[in-house]
Formats: C-alpha cells, structure tokens, sequence
C-alpha cells in the first residue's frame, strides 16, 4: 500500500504503528535514499551529486531506487510506501514496475488534514538539537520548558516549520498530490481517512478500511 499525507498529517506516526502491526517494512523514501547514499552504491553516488548541487534529484533515479528496495526479501509479505510516489509520472513507473513483477497496490490511504490544523501543528513542532527527538508545545511539551527530557538537549524550531515557509510547504504538496490522488481515484484504489482526529482513532479507521481492501 501507499501512504499519502501532507506534512504535519501524522502520516509517519500512522506508518510506524501499521507496520508493527501487519510485520512489514515501511519504505520511507527518504531513508532509503539517505541508506543509499551512506552506502555509495551506484545510485546512491548519482542521488547525491543532485543533492550537493541542491537540486532535485530526478524521478528516473529516486524510481529506480524506490524498485531496488521493493526487490528485497522482506518485501515479499508485503510493504507500505511512505514519501513516494509524488507525482503522476513516478506512479506510473510503479505500476509499470509492480505489474512486470505481477504484482498490484491493494490501496492508497491519504490522511486528509485542514490546512488549519497542519499549520498549528507544524509551527509548534519542535526538535532536540542534540537526539533529534520530536515534541509539540501543545500536543507533546517536555517537562522543562526548552529542554528535551531525554537528553537535555536545547529543543529549537526547525526553519521549514516556519509559518510562512509551512504555508509555501503546504501549497508545494497541494499541487503535486492533488493530480496523484485523482490518478489513484480512478483506479479504484484510493481510501481518503480524515486524520484530524486523534491518533488512535485515526489507526483504528485506516485499519478498518485497509482491511476491507
């Protein structure tokens, strides 16, 4: 299955619990392109070159990374992809390649969040300086104001959660996915869950709808 979500939509939290419940990998696209470019394989090496430039790497190499992963054993009872497709063209290539290895997408779940919401929830985000840990000035504040409690740590505001860089965030993501969700409507494969409740709520609508898939 696909993951779709804007930022601030929960979708990672989302993906984490479903996948410890049906035991399979989640294919975060991020995570294997930065595996890919620790390890310096091929197309790790070529994704970089992009990335040090500040450019975007192309969908011809991110697809082909995207293929690599799914190829793996682990892969066999199953997957959810989480950060790809993005657009039309890279969903195209992953039936293409889904289809020559005959295989299909059971479904493609999109988090459905007001811009409201993703907005005060990605504004009050804030993440340790030192372990990366994440909390929320509302939802999940540490105990000492400023201070991570797992490692004392300076808590700070990442510049991309910047209200005026989240709108511009939020408008980018819009544009690439409304085209993605229509593709996926027609084939019959897109389940939209709102994901403004809370957490738990929201794990025990997609597994139901996922189940009925």
């Amino acid at each position: 299955m696909v993951l779709l979500g804007a930022p601030g939509s929960g979708k990672g939290t989302q993906a984490e619990r479903l996948v410890n419940k049906l035991q399979i990998p989640h294919i975060s696209t991020g995570n294997i392109l930065r595996q890919a470019i620790e390890d310096k394989n091929e197309l790790g090496t070529i994704a970089n070159s992009y990335i040090q430039k500040g450019t975007l790497v192309p969908d011809s190499i991110i697809i082909q990374i995207v293929e690599e992963r799914l190829g793996k054993p682990d892969c066999i009872p199953g997957f959810v992809l989480d950060g790809f497709p993005r657009t039309v063209t890279q969903a195209e290539s992953l039936e293409f390649w889904l289809d020559s290895v005959m295989l299909s997408l059971d479904a493609v779940v999109y988090l459905w969040v007001s811009e409201e919401t993703l907005i005060t929830r990605l504004v009050n985000r804030r993440i340790c300086s030192k372990c990366q840990s994440v909390y929320h000035l509302i939802n999940h504040p540490s105990e000492q104001d400023g201070v991570c409690d797992k490692c004392g740590g300076i808590l700070v505001q990442r510049s991309d959660d910047q209200e005026t860089t989240v709108k511009h965030r939020l408008k980018v993501y819009e544009e690439q996915t409304a085209p993605l969700r229509d593709f996926y409507q027609n084939l019959g494969l897109l389940v939209v869950i709102d994901g403004e409740k809370e957490p738990n709520t929201v794990f025990g609508t997609l597994v139901e709808a996922i189940s009925k898939k």
